[in-house]
């Protein structure tokens, strides 16, 4: 185990580092005393990053009722925060573009299961009475919350071909347990290494660390690691059981899902139909990061 790990580990040395601007983006927000203005100074650095961010800001994801045309007065509508995290995701997104798509794992589905839990995320979130402000934090924790796949996928292609069949027979239980079953390692412990590489937040790498077992998060961060952890459940499930189906009553995850967020089975159907919509929006965040 300690080589895989090895592996791996020169594997996450070798990616990409975030851009310098996006690392003083990260920097300055981390700062109380943050104004619109120094947030605009410092992206407005990278013209590539400065489109990015207005492109979605534009787009239909966020369906703004006239189009916003300055770094200025997007964080004036938006945010500090959600700025921030627009910035963050979307270099994120593009210094993974492509990683590992000739392996067992499909970055399609995977950036497809990435994209529902962030909305779903966000959704709870709301439900829970996170202020709007902070829920974007949300999305782009369950954008980013498996991350650790990527490595494990490449590195380590034909065991993780395993890995996917134990997933695909349904005799494993979750992705994290058949990694931990064929390689000695899983997602969670890969996602907290790449999370110190870039400089995430404490709280981005509880969730990377911690989304299968949020009892294990630091009691600061378990709010959001618990949230991000029921969105991949939400997730799964949806993609699972059909809403004209009904929900099977004697699923113990979803009875854990009901219990933790206080859902039964029409909330449940209710969050469904109303973030499919939203998913297929935010797919804008996986067609902008493959643009110059």
């Amino acid at each position: 185990m300690n080589d895989r790990l090895k592996q791996v580990e020169a594997y996450i040395g070798r990616m990409p580092s975030l851009s310098t601007t996006v690392a003083k983006v990260l920097d300055i927000c981390n700062r109380p005393d943050t104004s619109p203005n120094d947030l605009n100074r410092v992206i407005a650095l990278d013209p590539v990053l400065t489109g990015r961010v207005l492109h979605l800001i534009n787009s239909a994801y966020y369906s703004l009722p006239d189009e916003v045309t300055s770094l200025t007065r997007a964080i004036i509508v938006l945010g500090v925060n959600t700025v921030k995290n627009l910035a963050l995701s979307t270099a994120i997104l593009e210094a993974l573009s492509g990683g590992g798509n000739s392996r067992a794992l499909s970055m399609d589905e995977f950036w497809t299961h990435s994209i529902g839990v962030g909305v779903i995320a966000k959704s709870l979130a709301a439900m829970k009475g996170v202020p709007a402000i902070r829920r974007e934090e949300y999305f782009v924790a369950g954008l980013l919350h498996d991350l650790g796949k990527i490595p494990l996928n490449v590195v380590f292609p034909e065991d993780y071909r395993r890995v996917v069949a134990l997933l695909e027979e349904g005799t494993a239980g979750s992705s994290s347990a058949a990694e931990e079953q064929i390689l000695g390692l899983d997602h969670a412990r890969i996602g907290a290494l790449i999370a110190d590489k870039w400089k995430q937040t404490e709280a981005m790498r509880e969730v990377m660390r911690c989304h299968h077992t949020p009892s294990a998060a630091k009691e600061e961060w378990g709010p959001i690691v618990t949230i991000v952890g029921l969105a991949d459940d939400c997730h799964h499930l949806f993609r699972k059981v059909r809403v004209e189906d009904g929900f099977p009553s004697g699923d113990p995850r979803l009875a854990r899902l009901w219990e933790e967020a206080g859902m039964d089975a029409p909330s449940v159907a209710a969050l469904r139909d109303a973030v499919s919509e939203e998913i297929e929006r935010a797919k804008i965040f996986l067609s902008i990061a493959g643009k110059g």
